[in-house]
């Protein structure tokens, strides 16, 4: 243990320093401050003839008036972020200049104080609400607003009142997908060359959305090319009803009946702009493909909306672009040696349940619109209502009539806590489908869904239906009036049972999923079953799936086996999948197995190699080599996506035995707007334009590929309607010569807008220049330096012995530099810089004030 002597105890004798007598004399002219404090006495220097800066508006953290960009917040919750423009005051430093009506959409009772803001001024008074207090933080960018919260109206989390919405601006725009396989070398009963454009054309006008979706398709099987509008319609939100109005070809909503496709208008309710809104279920399309380039074709309500090429082993389809409505998705994997695979993928939607006092509702009418046109343009009319009676309990009804058709729903949905939620309703029905007399028949219906967070365990459908010999949906009578009645008239479906469950083991032993559907139909010994069983996992970073589908579908349109049309024999396929990383070896670089094994086709191995490579990832890579037991030998498959500035385009290669096919594709968007033309990749419902004017290449975060074309504009896809987005630009990839004042911006957009987020950038020379005056001293310490080819761009600050950095010059300008209002303390710059490469990096100059 150590021990302190007597001696080392001891004081030393204090022994004041000059420096010391210094600070000792400073202190009286220091008072106590309560934040961080700088007196500007102390940059006073001795010979300078008291040409010290004005220093005032520092002296307490604070900063010059002007306009500046910030987040604001209320009550430590963020409302908004925008730029605010700040005067000075005598007491409070620089405080914000905001009118009532911005008070009022961030949830102040402003009509509470009428002297909140007197007539003619521009700005509010904020001590006319006691207590009230804002503060700007300029190291954060920061706005605080500390208003009492009895003044403030309750703010649920995430909402944003509808004055901040964002219409968007108005431009032309178009989506598109088109893709391809061609056969290189042809094999009898192979899938033959084929082609399939997806277009969605649009105008934004104001509120107003106009929106297409086209398709067209060709195939060696069908007989010339095959055009499908699948809709065309007008739409605007009706904010006050917190709805949509709908004007053309759409879909009624399918809460309480199947969806119909209609011709006409609708106005119908959107939970999105609600702050409680729950997102719409979206299925996920999942399978087993047994050969390489197999060919995935879905279809919704008789339409193709979407088809693509996967490799051999089990594939997932999460991206396809929303429709408008529901239906069942019917899924047709269409291997290389022309055999198919069909499976049903339920698209319903969950219990129907509303928060207590809010009512949901639909109103359409118009005339029925069949898929292919055929069916005589019969008048239609439909309405829905749902309301939330409180303690959980939802009442729910609807109507529907058309000619040759009448029904009636009424159901109730339960909301059961730790239990779920559950739904049961009964539709009544009466139709006379052709050449028949009137029928009538009931439909019950179950609906539950479960999602339990702590034990990871989400049933998102679980139904059952149950319809009468004597029921008849509207599409079913109506349809026995088209060019083809009987394929439908013995089709209708008797039961169905639904299910959808993913379950999370916990502590690292992976993910199950179940899928499946199961229908029998009145008229016919048809049935049709789909099954899909899957479990993930990952060790050490190896990733392993095993899955199992089972899929027995008829197109059988008779009684008994021996009917007409074909018969699909019961298909089981198990397949294994492993994903090993070999970053050690190739960086972004994964090698990959699979094996599938078919009751009737035998087993495929595969082996292969995927991974990304550029900068931002956006070039996608996959090459596989397979073997097949069942005598079809060796195949392959190669692939490559590229998403980038100006779209998505991706290419393939496939062969097997006595078959090679090519397949291709290219997809994206085409946005004219107020400053001209800017193409990027497919965009979704609602999206963002990026303008940051002469910078290009500037990425977008979290956007692969996405980044400013050779004019400085980008498409941002994907924004989420009546929330806050912030489009975040890169500063990694900013440019040698190009400097941003704001590398954020929040944008809260309504349906089907294109909000535009613009930035400012500063291009040009970047200079740390030394600034003398005429007497040969450095210009003090805390001037203001501004350049007067661009005085938008603000002020630059000169640190100590008159150094001061500057951006976005040119090749020559002139400065002007001030630390105090007098004449005596200001003066101008004429500079001229080297003709230099601009992205050479930062220039040492001098600089002569005058």
């Amino acid at each position: 243990m150590c021990r302190l002597t007597q001696s080392a105890k001891k004081r030393p004798d204090f022994r004041p320093t000059s420096l010391a007598i210094a600070v000792a004399l400073l202190l009286p002219s220091l008072t106590a401050q309560a934040k961080d404090y700088f007196n500007p006495a102390l940059l006073e220097q001795t010979g300078e003839g008291g040409t010290a800066p004005d220093l005032s508006a520092f002296e307490n953290g604070g900063q010059l008036p002007g306009r500046y960009p910030v987040d604001i917040y209320l009550n430590n919750e963020m409302v908004d972020s925008r730029e605010v423009t700040f005067f000075q005051t005598p007491d409070k430093g620089l405080q914000p200049c905001l009118d009532v009506g911005e008070l009022a959409g961030y949830g102040v009772k402003v009509e509470s104080f009428p002297d909140l803001q007197p007539d003619g001024a521009k700005c509010v008074v904020l001590t006319a609400i006691p207590d009230a207090s804002a503060e700007f933080v300029f190291s954060a960018q920061r706005l605080d607003i500390s208003i009492p919260q009895a003044v403030v109206n309750p703010r649920i989390r995430g909402y944003v009142p509808p004055s901040q919405w964002d219409e968007g601006i108005n431009a032309a725009l178009l989506n598109y997908s088109f893709s391809g396989v061609s056969e290189v070398e042809h094999q009898q009963g192979g899938t033959g060359s084929s082609q399939y454009l997806n277009l969605r054309p649009g105008l934004n006008l104001g509120a107003w959305r106009f929106r297409n979706y086209t398709t067209w398709s060709r195939s060696n099987s069908d007989e010339g090319d095959k055009w499908s509008t699948i809709y065309s319609y007008a739409q605007r939100s009706i904010v006050p009803l917190k709805s949509q109005l709908t004007l053309g070809e759409s879909l009624a909503p399918s809460d309480v009946f199947d969806s119909v496709p209609f011709r006409g208008a609708q106005l119908a309710s959107d939970d999105e702009m609600l702050p409680e809104s729950q997102r719409g279920y979206a299925p996920v399309v999942r399978g087993i493909a047994r050969s390489n380039s197999a060919q995935v074709i879905i279809r919704q309500n008789g339409y193709v909306i979407y088809q693509t090429t996967v490799p051999a082993g089990a594939f997932e389809i999460t991206d396809m672009y929303p429709t408008g409505g529901s239906g069942d998705l019917y899924v047709t994997v269409k291997e290389a040696d022309g055999s198919e695979q069909s499976m049903v993928v339920p698209f319903a939607s969950l219990p129907v349940l509303q928060r207590e006092g809010r009512l949901r509702f639909s109103v359409t009418g118009g005339q029925y619109r069949a898929y292919d046109n055929s069916v005589e343009k019969t008048p239609f009319a439909q309405g829905t209502a749902i309301y939330g009676v409180g303690k959980g309990l939802t009442l729910y009804t609807g109507a529907q009539a058309a000619e040759h058709y009448r029904s009636a729903a009424a159901g109730i949905g339960q909301n059961l806590g730790t239990f779920g939620a559950i739904s049961a309703d009964l539709t009544q029905s009466w139709g006379s489908a052709k050449d028949e007399e009137t029928r009538q028949g009931q439909s019950w219906r179950v609906r539950y869904s479960k999602s339990l967070a702590e034990t990871g365990t989400h049933l998102a459908i679980a139904g059952y239906r149950y319809s009468t010999a004597g029921f008849y949906t509207l599409s079913e009578v109506l349809e026995t009036y088209s060019d083809n009645p009987y394929r439908l008239r013995n089709d209708r479906k008797r039961n169905r049972a639904e299910l959808t469950l993913s379950q999370d083991l916990g502590d690292n032993r992976g993910y199950l999923s179940v899928g499946a559907v199961s229908e029998d139909y009145w008229g016919n010994t048809r049935k049709t079953s789909s099954w899909n069983l899957g479990y993930n996992n990952s060790w050490s970073g190896i990733s392993y799936s095993l899955n199992y589908a089972m899929n027995r579908n008829t197109t059988s349109t008779g009684a008994g086996e021996n009917s007409a049309g074909k018969t699909y024999e019961r298909d089981d396929v198990v397949s294994l999948n492993l994903s090993i990383p070999l970053d050690r070896w190739l960086s972004k670089t994964y090698a990959s197995y699979n094996v599938s094994s078919s009751r009737d086709r035998g087993t495929v191995n595969t082996v292969g190699l995927n991974g990304t490579a550029l900068e931002d990832n956006n070039l996608n890579w996959n090459v596989t080599q397979g073997y097949a037991s069942n005598g079809q030998g060796s195949s392959g498959y190669a692939s490559a996506n590229y998403r980038g500035t100006y779209g998505e385009v991706n290419g393939g290669y496939s062969y097997s035995k006595g078959q090679r096919n090519l397949n291709y594709g290219l997809q994206g968007a085409i946005v004219a707007h107020a400053d001209g033309i800017t193409a990027g990749q497919s965009m979704g419902e609602t999206f963002g334009l990026v303008k940051v004017p002469d910078a290009s290449g500037i990425g977008i975060n979290n956007q692969t590929g996405v980044s400013t074309d050779y004019r400085g504009y980008a498409l941002v896809p994907n924004l989420m309607p009546y929330r806050r987005n912030d489009v975040t630009l890169s500063t990694e990839t900013l440019a040698e010569n190009v400097d941003l004042k704001q590398t954020s911006r929040s944008v809260v957009p309504t349906r089907g807008a294109i909000v535009r987020a613009e930035y400012r950038a500063q291009i040009g020379q970047r200079v740390l220049m030394n600034l003398t005056r005429a007497d040969g001293k450095a210009v003090p310490f805390g001037a203001t330096v501004v350049n007067e080819a661009d005085s938008d761009a603000g002020s630059s600050i000169v640190g100590d012995g008159g150094q001061v950095y500057l951006a976005g010059l040119q090749s020559k300008g002139t400065l002007k530099v001030q630390w105090g209002s007098e004449a005596d303390r200001q003066c101008r710059v004429s500079y001229r810089l080297s003709e230099t490469d601009e992205g050479a990096g930062i220039q040492m100059v001098n600089g002569q004030c005058r």
